[in-house]
């Protein structure tokens, strides 16, 4: 079983049309499809009802099963439709009400006057009740406590499965669906006639290509109140989403809440609620199944012909095919440091919140002064943050005001205590004071609805001040990005406290670091461990790491020799490509995905993946994150060194500045001195060109802190 569109929606027995301005209590329909869930507030039933009208012709249209479930009875007690309709038949009280319902377009309606109607059909006074006190039906009692002696059950079975439901014999004030029902069953009986045996109400008919069902959202109260604290929606609109995209998610898994569990005959009397005896599995639905998502096969393929790459090549090829591969969450402000916003964060409240005074001082009316000395009267009491003054201050007269208070009325401006004198009961102070002065106007920093930060920011400390003077509690956020780190080589022993004695071993140093580097930039470091030259070996590990992580990065083995197993296996695979980058250090650069993760096949020698690594994979794990594309900010310095450069690669020397503030290199370029990595500040850009630097000569220096380290 499987719906291609599901609708919900929270009905009204609203007398009158609902503010123009969507707001509680009124009707809020949510659609379903796919992972897209769209909302629409109406002013009327007969609008709603259009809506379904329009919605059902749609699915009909394009072969589409919908399912449209509505938060009020679909039946009564037992007892009630065989007495009014000489069958016990939810659908033939359907049509009994109909019959009998005058609903206009403007809301206005004759709910009541049915409701005593049907009272006075049983003896005693009953089971309906609840009326405005204006209303003249003396057989419609105002309070469920006058009802007697009527003879029906109070609660349908599914009620009492679900304690927190209302009785639908209640027909006004908090919780009346009584009402909504009435109503609600008149509103779809029309759907019934529109579209006949194209739709069927559950549990009363077979399943037909649309299908009307019963729902409850307070099944999903805990999820409905998670979602009103993180989106600030209110709660008819929370509801119905949240619902319709549960809904949705259970997929072809949705027959698991069309198991109702009665008698047949309780069914076609009494009706039931859609997912009453699979709560489990609808609260399981309300958190959706994710999985990341996966770059392009050829993401990585470079142009035709093009066999070196020059830096900034591969960095606009990269930045132009890559693109986050992690999925969204809801974290608490106070776990959101360093974590990327995943939609913008938009203000839920102005910052002030209202008009405030800058200072301690006195406030007043400004038209009240004028040029020259000012004498004050002061009006009892004071103003202070967190406690306002009760009142209004007189034109003419001053106020006690302290810092961050709520400027009162008849306050709008605020004068510094050190500018005025005072004997406590009047303030003296030279004219004339500006207009507003020392006061914040309300949302002067920020209004509601504003954007706050925008998607794709990485938070930081000051960051998480500004949205929580918003009111943001909750943020949506990419979830931190998984970097695997998987060292390679027969030569190198992973295990850092082993004594080397046999030639030809070296310590891991690739490892620490690229793993250090991940940690900083805030995503998750995993530690793949460390793999001889064993392809068989390697597509394991590779295999693990696939199922650990979004991106990996591999050391050593990333060019083209007999022992540079990465690269091998990445071809076998089908999907390496090997970009020879015009750059020093460094040059090979291999690109893969396996199992549709990245795979950045780093040089083994150390200073060349640490270069590498900060110009080529910090801006692409960036974009991975879900954070955009970053680039380093250097600035020009003078050189405190010579070098001649040839054309064709770019170069990365090991840098700092001096006490001058010129850019000195490390005594060696060899790319095995990795102590000039620790030496060095920064590294120094010198472009793709021939060039001699002499000392004094403008060079472009990257400090490390441009790379977030």
């Amino acid at each position: 079983m499987r719906f291609d569109r599901i609708a919900v929606i929270d009905w009204s027995a609203a007398s009158v049309p609902s503010p123009a301005r969507p707001s509680p209590d009124a009707i809020w329909l949510a659609v379903a499809a796919g992972d897209q869930v769209e909302t629409t507030y109406f002013r009327t039933r007969a609008s709603a009802v259009e809506a379904l009208q329009t919605l059902a012709r749609e699915s009909l249209s394009k072969g589409e099963r919908l399912l449209i479930g509505a938060d009020f009875p679909f039946g009564y007690p037992r007892g009630l439709a065989a007495a009014l309709t000489g069958r016990p038949s939810a659908l033939a009280l359907w049509d009994w009400i109909a019959a009998r319902i005058n609903d206009d377009p403007d809301n206005r309606n004759n709910r009541f006057e049915l409701a005593a109607t049907i009272n006075q059909g049983f003896p005693g006074m009953g089971p309906f009740w609840g009326r405005p006190a204006a209303l003249d039906l003396p057989a419609l009692p105002e309070r469920g406590t006058e009802r007697h002696g009527h003879g029906l059950p109070e609660r349908r079975l599914v009620e009492q499965r679900v304690p927190r439901a209302q009785s639908c014999w209640k027909l006004y004030t908090t919780g009346s669906v009584g009402s909504q029902a009435i109503l609600g069953i008149a509103a779809l009986q029309k759907l019934r006639r529109s579209f006949g045996t194209q739709l069927s109400v559950w549990p009363f008919e077979p399943l037909a290509q649309i299908v009307l069902a019963e729902v409850y959202p307070s099944l999903l109260a805990g999820a409905v109140t998670d979602e009103i604290a993180r989106t600030g929606a209110i709660r008819d609109e929370a509801q119905v989403r949240l619902l319709a995209r549960a809904l949705m998610a259970l997929g072809p898994d949705i027959g698991a809440v069309f198991s109702p569990d009665a008698s047949a005959e309780i069914l076609s009397e009494e009706g039931w609620i859609l997912g009453v005896g699979a709560e489990a599995q609808l609260k399981a639905a309300t958190t959706p199944r994710l999985a990341p998502p996966r770059l392009r096969n050829d993401c990585f393929a470079l142009p035709a012909g093009v066999n070196w790459t020059p830096v900034d090549e591969a960095l606009a090829l990269l930045r132009a095919r890559l693109e986050p591969v992690v999925e969204t969450e809801t974290v608490d402000l106070a776990r959101a440091d360093s974590r990327v916003l995943a939609r913008d964060a938009v203000a839920r409240r102005s910052n002030p919140p209202a008009p405030n005074s800058a200072v301690d001082g006195y406030g007043f009316a400004h038209d009240a002064t004028g040029e020259g000395p000012q004498l004050l009267p002061l009006v009892p009491g004071r103003a202070a943050a967190g406690v306002p003054f009760q009142g209004a201050v007189t034109p003419g007269h001053a106020l006690r005001i302290l810092t961050g208070a709520i400027l009162p009325q008849g306050v709008d401006t605020v004068v510094l205590e050190e500018d005025c004198s005072t004997d406590g009961q009047r303030i003296a102070f030279e004219g004339p004071v500006r207009k507003g002065a020392n006061t914040r106007r309300a949302g002067e920093d920020l209004s509601a609805g504003d954007r706050a930060l925008p998607a794709g920011h990485v938070l930081r400390a000051p960051d998480l001040a500004l949205l929580a003077a918003t009111g943001l509690g909750t943020l949506d956020v990419f979830r931190r990005l998984r970097v695997g780190v998987l060292s390679t080589g027969d030569e190198i022993e992973p295990d850092l406290s082993t004594d080397l004695t046999k030639p030809g071993r070296i310590h891991d140093a690739n490892r620490p670091m690229l793993l250090a580097l991940a940690a900083r930039w805030g995503y998750t470091p995993v530690d793949l461990g460390h793999v001889g030259d064993d392809r068989r070996a390697l597509a394991e590990r590779l295999d693990e790491g696939a199922q650990q992580a979004d991106v990996i990065l591999t050391s050593g083995g990333a060019s083209a020799g007999d022992e540079d197993h990465v690269s091998a296996l990445l071809r076998e695979a089908g999907t390496l490509q090997s970009w020879r980058i015009a750059i020093k250090p460094g040059r090979p650069l291999a690109l893969a995905l396996w199992q549709g993760v990245p795979v950045f096949g780093l040089p083994g020698n150390p200073v060349a993946a640490f270069v590498c690594t900060l110009i080529f994979g910090r801006p692409a794990l960036s974009m991975l994150s879900g954070a955009g594309w970053t680039a380093p900010m250097g600035f020009d310095v003078p050189a405190a060194f010579e070098k001649r450069k040839k054309a064709g690669r770019r170069e990365y020397l090991r840098a700092r500045l001096t006490p001058e503030g010129q850019a000195e290199v490390f005594r060696s370029e060899g790319s095995g001195r990795i102590s000039g990595l620790s030496w060095a500040e920064g590294l120094v850009e010198l472009d793709d060109g021939a060039r001699h630097v002499k000392p004094g000569d403008l060079v472009r220096f990257l400090p490390y802190g441009s790379f977030g380290l």
